[in-house]
């Protein structure tokens, strides 16, 4: 069977490949898509969103055990992390359905089954049943997404080395937990057991935990994890790894650590593999599909967003970069995006965001920053939340006052950082920000005061 012709192919519907197809219909083009698990992809069905609600759980968990410092007594309660998990997947369920409903809503074809590039502009697809089926377009998006990788030689089975989608789906927290990889992925994991009783390590081949943070921020965040019991071991590099039965031993250059289970959170691979890349010459830069600004690849026609475009691996950006692709195809001069500008947020206690560059990059750029920060434990409203730790620090041109980067550690991090991006894109400078009158008494002041501190003008602190 082959599905009438259409304008636009799509391989993969999670957040870049659903947006790309809602935005094609928007612009009048008629769109097939291509799904071989359920609509939302990992993000909204094995990562981003069951996560977020597990970590939801353990933040009520936490309250809990804090009910006392807001004169509540609670006795016996139990936190059953199944029910956590039941919980999330129910969530995730909902929102699968809710994007198969928007597909159906503007008009989109969605072929369920696995999706195969046989020629720039049209996909074979082979359904569970082994029929095949053809679909012609004028242009084609791959969006495939990305797949956990592993160490050299061990073997993800999700019952003793467990990825981060076999995490979401365990009902039973173990008692003991080693992670590999200090990134969101791994601390964000290491919260939510560790507030179910889970003994959790965390190893780190790298200097710090999320590395890619500016510095004061990691070591922060390194701070409260210990407190909390959390065992850091960065800097240390797995030189063997036994698995299977029991325990899990992890050999490293500080010592070993041994645990019920293992949390491989060592980064993502774009999932290229098998999709007819090779046969039509398609270019990749270190494993991921090399792509314009207009999200074009090597080959007229053919589009690669998300994941398997590569630079961050975020579903917002995939978003985006969806937008861009269905613009370009529709004829429209899509903007591109702004790389630098693109919010990275870890959901863990506290939340981490942050966006543009650290201090230690522009320093390295030879610049002489003007650097501002504002502790929320000088925050009314954080006080009142009783939500004190952490700050917001702001990192921007001495000279210019342009915003360079924003670096946030605390409560609502990732909701916090928004007013920044918007300002960085409408190209705002220190001083427009802080004539930007903030409601009084929000978490948001704290950005307002650390751009002050920038100014040398912080009133409360």
């Amino acid at each position: 069977m082959t599905v009438p012709s259409v304008d636009v192919a799509i391989l993969g519907t999670g957040p870049g490949g659903y947006v790309a197809a809602i935005r094609c219909a928007q612009l009048g083009l008629s769109v097939a898509a291509v799904e071989d698990d359920r609509p939302g992809g990992v993000c909204l069905n094995w990562g981003c969103i069951p996560t977020k609600s597990l970590l939801r759980n353990a933040e009520v968990v936490h309250l809990f055990h804090r009910a006392s410092e807001f004169g509540i007594r609670v006795s016996g309660f139990e936190a059953d992390y199944g029910e956590a998990v039941r919980r999330s997947r129910r969530v995730a369920d909902r929102m699968a359905k809710g994007v198969e409903f928007l597909l159906r809503k503007n008009g989109i074809t969605l072929l369920r089954g696995q999706g195969r590039l046989v020629a720039p502009t049209a996909i074979a697809v082979r359904t569970a049943g082994g029929a095949e089926e053809r679909i012609e377009a004028r242009a084609a998006i791959v969006a495939t997404g990305s797949e956990p990788r592993s160490l050299p030689g061990v073997a993800i089975d999700e019952e003793s080395v467990l990825s981060s989608t076999g995490a979401v789906t365990r009902e039973q927290a173990p008692k003991s937990l080693v992670i590999i990889g200090a990134g969101a992925v791994g601390v964000e994991f290491a919260d939510v057991y560790s507030a179910y009783g889970t003994e959790v390590t965390i190893v780190e081949a790298l200097p710090r935990i999320l590395p890619l943070e500016d510095e004061e921020v990691s070591t922060y965040l390194a701070r409260s994890l210990s407190r909390r019991g959390i065992a850091l071991r960065a800097g240390v590099r797995v030189t063997a790894l036994k698995a299977g039965g029991a325990r899990v031993v992890v050999e490293t250059d500080g010592g070993a650590v041994e645990a019920d289970a293992l949390l491989m959170a060592v980064g993502r691979q774009a999932r290229v593999a098998e999709i007819g890349l090779e046969s039509l010459g398609v270019r990749l830069d270190r494993g991921f599909i090399a792509v314009s600004p207009r999200m074009e690849t090597s080959v007229p026609g053919l589009y690669a967003i998300g994941d398997a475009a590569g630079r961050q691996l975020l579903a917002h950006k995939a978003m985006a970069e969806g937008v861009v692709a269905a613009e370009a195809i529709a004829g429209r001069d899509a903007r591109p995006l702004d790389y630098g500008n693109i919010p990275s947020c870890t959901y863990c206690r506290p939340q981490v965001a942050s966006l543009g560059l650290t201090e230690a990059e522009v320093r390295a750029q030879g610049r002489e920053p003007g650097v501002g920060k504002f502790p929320f434990t000088a925050s009314g409203k954080a006080l009142a939340l009783g939500e004190t730790d952490g700050f917001v620090k702001v990192v921007a041109d001495r000279d210019t006052g342009e915003i360079l980067g924003v670096h946030i550690v605390g409560a609502e991090a990732t909701e916090i950082i928004h007013e920044f991006a918007v300002g960085r894109t409408l190209e705002a400078t220190l001083e427009e920000m802080v004539h930007t009158i903030h409601a009084h008494p929000t978490l948001s002041e704290a950005g307002l005061e650390a751009a002050l501190s920038a100014l040398g003008q912080a009133l409360h602190l």
